[in-house]
């Protein structure tokens, strides 16, 4: 089987290699990727405590950078070495003051895994969530490095658990430690003889916690939120903005915030022309003397979702009609009702918030329509919502100590153990 898994790896990347000269993504993939191993050797001092973390993309740094930053807080004696498999990931977080060593996770081919862990070393391995590289895990397996993956989730559905995945169970054997967010993931793993888990919860309600608390000033949203009921819709697709067009048909005096999931000028144009009647402004253009009929303020940069949330009314979260909704913990956490569509079924977070009424879920305009017109028109209905939302993250929150208590465990308490062992 392995042998089969790296002839799939080997033809990913010849794919990647073909779409390069076309596609934008695959382009800065290949070319983070181009001699990435001289640029790390050049990198590397003689540091020998150095503990490696690993994030697929953007959204699984913003779950693992609590625990980067408590890890630094705690062992400020280690390097963090961090890799990104996506460009979406390590273009935006290149420059993360935290980490020591920031690079592109040369691709899961066997000599590339010998040769990183050779040049780094790591005391320990940090993955977060998913991204399952089986030469890496069978490096680390066999140089004896303990490898943990942190806010992991399984579904029944997964490979890990259908008939003949004999051998992916196997890899997971040689995982030292997994911290699962429920539950159910844990129970999944019991099933296959995966007792080496803990549930642990979520580290991103960690980290949407610390963003709240942080005071951020943001003068052209907070006058454009004035007098009136503010959407703030994050990570948006053009399904969900063109539900959005028509609640804003439907409801004469509300104002949206708009940061849609792609800022390449194409799509921003397509927005522009969708909202048209609405007078769409874009925030790299706007001043805090916002004309009073510009309705849809546009967010054309990255970086900013997080923070403007605090100013809504109501949050909507997209991709619901896509591939799945996005960051629901980052908009609850200030006490918003979160509006997502149909396709949450494989998001945790989005079953919680359903159930405990800080969230609804939505399947067309006319849904949205009905139920954002009930938490603007029925204050004690929103309240409820309101204090539903912003409860369940604060009850989730504290992930991030459980995992640094393990790793405690590793680095310190068997450290002193391998060195008794020694005299």
């Amino acid at each position: 089987m392995r042998l089969f898994y790296n002839i799939f790896i080997y033809g990913y990347t010849f794919l990647i290699r073909l779409a390069a000269p076309f596609n934008k993504q695959a382009g800065q993939w290949m070319a983070g990727r181009k001699d990435i191993f001289l640029h790390m050797e050049k990198a590397l001092g003689n540091h020998k405590d150095i503990v490696w973390f690993h994030c697929a993309s953007l959204g699984e740094f913003e779950q693992g950078r609590p625990v980067m930053e408590a890890f630094k807080r705690t062992f400020p004696e280690y390097k963090i070495l961090l890799t990104f498999f996506s460009p979406s990931g390590y273009e935006l977080r290149k420059n993360y003051a935290v980490a020591d060593y920031i690079f592109y996770l040369p691709m899961d081919k066997p000599g590339n895994a010998r040769r990183f862990v050779q040049l780094f070393k790591p005391k320990l391995a940090v993955f977060i969530k998913y991204e399952y590289w089986y030469n890496y895990i069978k490096v680390l397996s066999q140089n004896k490095i303990p490898l943990f993956f942190v806010s992991a989730i399984f579904r029944k559905n997964q490979y890990f658990f259908r008939f003949g995945a004999k051998w992916f169970r196997n890899q997971l054997q040689k995982v030292t430690w997994f911290q699962v967010q429920d539950e159910a993931s844990s129970q999944l793993l019991n099933n296959i003889r995966i007792f080496h888990n803990t549930v642990g919860g979520d580290t991103r309600f960690d980290r949407v916690m610390e963003v709240a608390m942080e005071e951020v000033s943001l003068p052209v949203i907070e006058k454009f939120s004035r007098e009136t009921d503010l959407l703030v819709c994050g990570s948006t697709w053009p399904p969900d903005e063109t539900i959005l067009k028509d609640y804003l048909l439907h409801n004469k005096t509300v104002k949206i915030v708009l940061a849609p999931h792609r800022i390449e000028p194409e799509h921003i144009a397509e927005i522009k022309n969708k909202f048209k009647n609405f007078y769409p402004l874009l925030y790299s253009e706007a001043t805090e003397n916002i004309p009073e009929n510009v309705r849809v303020l546009v967010i054309d940069s990255m970086g900013l979702l997080s923070h403007l949330y605090r100013y809504g009314k109501i949050a909507y979260v997209g991709g619901g009609f896509g591939a799945g909704i996005h960051n629901l913990p980052e908009a609850a956490v200030y006490g918003l009702p979160v509006l997502f569509g149909p396709k949450h079924q494989n998001f945790r977070e989005a079953l919680d918030l359903l159930q405990n009424g800080g969230g609804y879920t939505i399947s067309d305009k006319e849904s949205f329509q009905q139920t954002a017109d009930m938490l603007l028109q029925y204050p004690e209905k929103y309240r409820a919502a309101s204090l539903a939302a912003a409860g369940y993250v604060r009850q989730q929150a504290g992930a991030t100590f459980t995992v640094i208590e393990k790793i405690k465990e590793y680095l310190v308490v068997k450290q002193k153990e391998k060195s008794a062992g020694n005299l």
